[in-house]
């Protein structure tokens, strides 16, 4: 009996050997199988390349273009109209006739005067010639001083009738050259203020002239927005209707008193250079950046925080591992944080999923190739 219970109790042993070498190749496998799903795998994040730039707090007003210089042009003398020769949005020449009165009133009072001056000058030589008369009798002494006085003042009198004739012919000729309103510059017509046909009082508005092209931007501006605004500001204006059309201007005037009802302050920025687009009377915006400096600006979803300061996670481009960078902020603005130091521009950072990141993680930039 002895033997056979050697022999059982050997193949028992051979038995339980078998199964602790069955069960270490199992969990040598489980343990691979484990250390190939653990391998840490890059993370996808987006990110952007950081640059410095003018940042500040965007101010935005809606203005119309209008003429740097305007002018309202008038008849010099009342009248019936009789020709409207322009019209608005035409462009006009110096001396360019732009409207007639009727001249027949004026060309009467121009006759008159001319007839007056005839009149005149033959007193004044009929005057001569008895001035001289009696000179020459006085030298003879066929005549008396009295007489000879009397002629001599004749003589003075009658030339001051034909200075006042002269000075009423040219008032005539004057009044008669008023009857045309001619323009005094170029410029382009942007409003009229009467039609042929019409009696007009002298200084009427009858045309509005836009002289040379330049333009100016004009905004109504808050007190408040005036007294935050840095002391030289570069205007950028667009089209409300095309974006693309822009041009950039300076302040050229402000109005010393607000408006009664708005209480607001007319602003004329000067426009540089404005482009053709730009019309007269269209509407534009005007972009404005306060206190502006230069600083790196982050969607606020990049800032997250180590040590208890603002940081940032930084991607090395060689590695595509991050790293924890500390900065300095400036300002916080809806949905940006503009950064002033910690970041000199150039650097590739993290701007979503910086809470689930440890430094030295291997990372995967959102659109580049995995």
């Amino acid at each position: 009996m002895a033997p056979r219970n050697n022999h059982v109790n050997a193949r028992r042993r051979l038995s339980g050997i078998a199964v602790h070498m069955l069960a270490i190749s199992l969990l040598l496998t489980a343990c691979q199988q484990d250390s190939k799903t653990d391998a840490p795998e890059a993370r996808p994040v987006r990110t952007m390349t950081v640059e410095k730039s003018e940042i500040g707090e965007l101010v935005t007003l809606i203005g119309q273009i209008q003429a740097e210089n305007e002018a309202a042009l008038a008849f010099r003398i009342s009248g019936r109209m009789t020709q409207r020769l322009v019209g608005v949005g035409d462009h006009v020449e110096p001396g360019q006739v732009l409207a007639k009165l009727d001249p027949q009133d004026e060309l009467n009072q121009l006759r008159s005067a001319q007839a007056r001056l005839v009149a005149a000058q033959g007193r004044l030589r009929e005057a001569q010639n008895n001035f001289a008369r009696e000179q020459s009798l006085l030298a003879r002494k066929y005549t008396t001083k009295v007489l000879f006085d009397q002629a001599q003042t004749a003589v003075q009198t009658t030339q001051s009738d034909v200075e006042d004739a002269k000075a009423r012919l040219q008032i005539a000729e004057d009044q008669v050259r008023y009857t045309e309103l001619k323009a005094d510059a170029a410029g382009t017509i942007i409003g009229r203020g009467a039609e042929a046909g019409e009696v007009v009082q002298a200084g009427q508005m009858i045309f509005r002239v836009a002289r040379e092209r330049k333009w100016d931007a004009a905004f109504d501006v808050p007190a408040q927005l005036l007294r935050a605004a840095p002391r030289d500001p570069k205007i950028t204006v667009a089209l409300i209707d095309d974006p693309n059309v822009t041009a950039v201007g300076r302040v050229r005037q402000i109005d010393p008193q607000a408006d009664p009802i708005t209480r607001t302050f007319r602003v004329r920025v000067g426009l540089i250079d404005p482009p053709a687009a730009m019309l007269l009377g269209a509407t534009v915006v005007g972009h404005m950046r306060l206190n502006p400096s230069r600083a790196i600006s982050i969607p606020a979803t990049a800032l997250t925080e180590f040590d208890h300061q603002p940081s940032v996670w930084i991607v090395d481009p060689s590695s595509l591992t991050v790293s924890m960078r500390k900065v300095e902020v400036m300002r916080f603005d809806p949905g940006t944080v503009a950064i002033s130091g910690g970041i000199d521009g150039g650097e590739i950072v993290v701007t979503a999923g910086v809470q689930a990141l440890h430094p030295g993680q291997k990372v995967r930039l959102l659109g580049a190739a995995s």
